[in-house]
């Protein structure tokens, strides 16, 4: 197990780490006098909080991981990536326990990433404080480098966070914030970079605010719309498959020409491990934009579904309806163009850039589709009807099929 420790000799505790590497899990947590929790839960290597004994203290990582959703997979994405990081010895997963154990990403901690510790608390437990959450992650546990991947504000668990960081001396506090915070008006310009205005009122952009008050070493990332191998959340590619494959209209606000950055979860974990490089010219610039620069164009999108399904692109319809009239209707995205550039984490950090795209991922896209019964499920078509029907494109009886409120 890995807890947080101090050293007296810094080759006796390397020489002490490389012994024990080789051995079980089992011996080292006798070594070091652990005592079991049943607060604390394991992935493949079962850990035990520590309240006693010697403890030795390297560079250890928290992944403060929330239930699921968007997220949801960049915790485990992100302990994978940290994994192979020689500043990094020990990662642990503070894991939120209202996650599905049975789903994905969650469900492959064990098999994916054994030797990461997985604390499990309740971070939706608005009553949350710093020794509450210190007393699960065990008394003497302390982190060099935290991320933060599930406060949405800075109250409960979130602002217990920054006051351990705090208490513990941080060295790099990240923050997995969102770009959907950026206040846009018809003067914004795209890419937007980081100095686009935010919305004050967001609970990010407070949380933010409460971690650079008490001094943190903060740096704060603004993703956009991921998608995974082991995501919990679908929306974004499966909107234009669950239409697609059913041989349905697609319908798209504006002239679809607007982009879109949609980001593999690894390019977005190995984008925040990105911090390493460079910690001071990270916490200078604090705040980064998060995804891809592989921008596609809302239509582009359909067709390339198409070509994942091995459908032609001539049998694919978009019908293009007024925004204003509809609103987003169950349309993924935005109305208009909202998208960000990377450039500034390639600049100040040094970040290769995406290794994935978008028409390279759909191949297995559409298998894990399928293989989740994408084609078989019931489709909310609603809205869908509403602006189609008004069009030359309308079939009642197919809509009918997919969706029992629609009458044929």
């Amino acid at each position: 197990t890995t807890t947080t420790t101090t050293t007296t000799a810094a080759a006796a505790a390397s020489a002490l780490i490389l012994l024990l590497s080789a051995a079980p899990p089992s011996a080292s947590a006798a070594f070091f006098g652990a005592s079991s929790s049943s607060i604390i839960h394991g992935g493949g290597r079962s850990a035990a909080a520590g309240s006693g004994g010697t403890h030795l203290s390297m560079s250890a990582a928290l992944i403060v991981q929330n239930k699921g959703g968007g997220h949801g997979e960049l915790g485990f994405q992100l302990a994978k990536t940290l994994s192979s990081n020689p500043k990094i010895t020990s990662i642990t997963i503070l894991q939120d326990d209202a996650c599905d154990d049975a789903k994905e990403p969650f469900k492959s901690y064990s098999s994916d990433i054994p030797d990461v510790k997985i604390v499990k608390a309740n971070l939706g437990d608005d009553s949350a404080s710093a020794e509450s959450i210190q007393s699960i992650l065990g008394d003497d546990a302390s982190y060099e480098y935290v991320w933060d991947n599930a406060s949405k504000k800075p109250e409960g668990s979130g602002r217990a966070m920054c006051d351990l960081a705090k208490k513990w001396d941080t060295k790099l506090f990240a923050y997995v914030s969102s770009a959907g915070m950026y206040q846009t008006d018809d003067e914004t310009t795209y890419p937007m970079s980081e100095t686009t205005p935010v919305k004050e009122s967001a609970g990010q952009a407070q949380f933010d605010s409460y971690a650079v008050s008490l001094g943190l070493p903060l740096v704060s990332f603004r993703p956009q719309y991921i998608y995974g191998p082991k995501s919990n959340k679908n929306d974004y590619v499966d909107w234009y498959l669950d239409r697609i494959s059913r041989g349905l209209v697609l319908p798209v606000p504006g002239d679809g020409t607007q982009k879109v950055s949609l980001t593999n979860s690894e390019d977005v974990a190995s984008l925040l491990s990105s911090v390493l490089n460079d910690e001071d010219a990270a916490v200078e610039q604090r705040y980064f934009n998060c995804g891809t620069d592989d921008l596609i164009e809302y239509d582009e999108v359909a067709y390339l579904c198409a070509d994942a399904a091995g459908i032609d692109r001539d049998d694919v319809h978009v019908e293009h309806y007024d925004g204003d009239a509809y609103g987003k209707a169950k349309f993924p995205f935005r109305l208009t163009d909202f998208y960000v550039s990377p450039d500034t984490a390639k600049e100040k950090l040094g970040w290769e850039g995406p290794k994935h795209t978008l028409a390279d991922d759909l191949g297995w896209y559409y298998e894990g589709y399928k293989a989740r019964g994408g084609e078989e499920r019931g489709v909310d078509l609603a809205k869908d009807w509403e602006i189609v029907s008004e069009t030359d494109s309308a079939d009642a009886d197919l809509y009918a099929k997919y969706d029992s409120s629609i009458s044929a």
